[in-house]
């Protein structure tokens, strides 16, 4: 007998109707036909309405909040989040266009990210919105081509801080990184970006993403307000902006429990007229992706083969690690663990057996839950993976092993 592994609390973001999952006021059997095809992923926006709304009563009114486009591309998507929060932040050329394709003013919006290419900075130079600055290769590749479009470039320093968000996911700051200039190096960048007569906004410090713990998010902005108000005295004009990154969490696995806001307003509300008294002109900006999007979408494979192996019963399905890399375990995790899962269309079912839940590619890795308890499935069921609102389509390898595309929609 194959033993399960822990199981996750219970997914309650979407309705069970008549054993159902219900996702944008339809059944995903509805929403399945309606597509016309499996796999795909589907986006609630009223779960990421509800997430900006809570955000909006729970942190000072001062807060701005951006949405970090890398999260969740889709173009549909941005246009719905654009018209509900303060600004948009990119990592390329692409993303910028599906930007600059919402109504969000261009100032409003913010290239992040190593490597950016000439034409890209190009690009964001005519659009008018903020470049951050990565590296000072890219300072004076900024100031060349600003020159050349006669108009200074808005620009912020992204700096990769002497400390490190305790406890992240995903580590962005801190030690050597290829994000950002170190902290120590900043003093000369900012006399540099005066000496180039470039439009300086304020500073971009981001330690590190996907944290559950309050104590450890609180705790960055502190370090990071206090760097902030050292770096200023270098700057060559006043502050307009400083962004303090995000790094807010949701629960993917058993042992993952929500984040709690309350501590962390309690300390913006705490800086806020500090940061006001110093920096008069400042937009204080929360970045945020996965946090806004996450929990609002899933995706759903069909059931396309069932088999038992010495003991162990597979459910075979027409989607995997090809279209949602994370949950399979990008490329092999030391220590894999299984995002939640359900078998959408028999959600009620008593009948219950311990399967591993894997896609048509001809690789090991692709697993999409491992050893979980299910109801029982059968060939055309549902299976639906929850948390993947972000991270999932476009942070998958689509050509790999040249199988159908998999769908978006936005309910």
């Amino acid at each position: 007998m194959t033993a399960a592994q822990p199981h996750h609390g219970p997914m309650e973001q979407f309705p069970v109707i008549d054993g159902c999952l219900w996702i944008g006021g339809m059944s995903v059997l509805q929403l399945a036909t309606q597509v016309g095809q499996t796999p795909f992923y589907a986006y609630d926006r009223r779960l990421s309405d509800e997430r900006i709304a809570l955000l909006r009563r729970t942190l000072p009114p001062a807060i701005e909040l951006h949405y970090a486009i890398k999260a969740n591309p889709l173009p549909t998507l941005v246009q719905h989040l654009a018209r509900l929060v303060d600004g948009l932040d990119v990592a390329s050329l692409g993303e910028l266009t599906v930007a600059l394709g919402t109504h969000m003013d261009p100032e409003r919006i913010s290239f992040a990210g190593p490597g950016k290419r000439p034409p890209e900075l190009a690009a964001a130079i005519a659009a008018g919105i903020v470049i951050n600055l990565e590296s000072c290769n890219e300072t004076e590749t900024v100031a060349r081509l600003s020159q050349a479009q006669q108009r200074p470039a808005r620009v912020a320093v992204r700096v990769n801080p002497d400390f490190e968000l305790k406890t992240a996911g995903m580590k962005m700051g801190g030690g050597p990184k290829p994000f950002g200039v170190d902290a120590e190096q900043v003093p000369a960048l900012l006399s540099r970006i005066g000496e180039l007569a470039l439009d300086f906004q304020g500073f971009h410090i981001f330690s590190g993403s996907q944290n559950l713990r309050a104590t450890a998010i609180v705790e960055a902005q502190d370090r990071t307000f206090e760097l902030a108000l050292r770096l200023a005295s270098d700057a060559p004009g006043p502050v307009r902006l400083l962004n303090i990154g995000g790094g807010f969490g949701i629960p993917y696995f058993p042992s993952d429990t929500p984040l709690d806001l309350e501590p962390i307003a309690a300390n913006l509300e705490r800086w806020l007229p500090r940061i006001k008294e110093l920096f008069p002109a400042a937009r204080v900006i929360l970045e945020l992706g996965r946090y806004l999007v996450g929990e609002a979408g899933i995706y759903v494979a069909e059931v396309v083969d069932r088999k038992v192996s010495r003991g162990q019963i597979f459910l075979i399905t027409n989607g995997g690690l090809h279209h949602h890399l994370a949950a399979s375990g990008n490329f092999g995790q030391v220590i894999r663990k299984n995002y939640p899962v359900a078998i959408g269309n028999r959600m009620d079912s008593t009948e219950r057996e311990v399967v591993t839940v894997v896609g048509p590619l001809c690789t090991p890795l692709d697993i999409l839950a491992d050893r979980v308890e299910l109801p029982k499935a059968e060939i055309g069921d549902l299976v639906v993976v929850f948390q993947s609102g972000a991270y999932g389509l476009t942070a998958s390898p689509r050509g790999f092993l040249s199988h159908p595309a998999c769908l978006e929609v936005l309910l």
